[in-house]
């Protein structure tokens, strides 16, 4: 696949505890993203952050929380990354979702 120019970014940012039927949240995404033929999936892993719930989540040895942020950030095309968000928007119950545009200046995949 190539992919050059405009295009649009979304950025799902979960907790890594969350789940969809057993399995972490962030890994369902991915997999429906590779399924739709989606360009590309990757996901950080937060080191600290809090949300709408105002809770401090950290990776301090001092912590007791563990439920840290996750973003699951795609990068295609505006049309397949909009029809993308209307399949996984009803996944997730607490996080946020994010739409950017963007310029795409280079894509290559491992030997190409």
């Amino acid at each position: 696949m190539t992919l050059e120019g405009p295009a649009r970014r979304l950025t799902i940012v979960v907790g890594e505890n969350d789940t969809w039927h057993g399995r972490p949240l962030y890994t369902e995404i991915v997999h429906r993203a590779h399924a739709a033929g989606l360009a590309g999936a990757s996901v950080f892993r937060g080191i600290e952050g809090f949300g709408a719930s105002n809770h401090i989540h950290t990776t301090r040895i001092l912590s007791l929380s563990e439920d840290l942020p996750v973003a699951i950030v795609i990068v295609d095309r505006a049309e397949p990354v909009h029809r993308f968000v209307d399949e996984v928007a009803p996944l997730v119950e607490e996080g946020l979702i994010t739409l950017a545009d963007v310029e795409v200046v280079r894509y290559v995949g491992r030997g190409s």
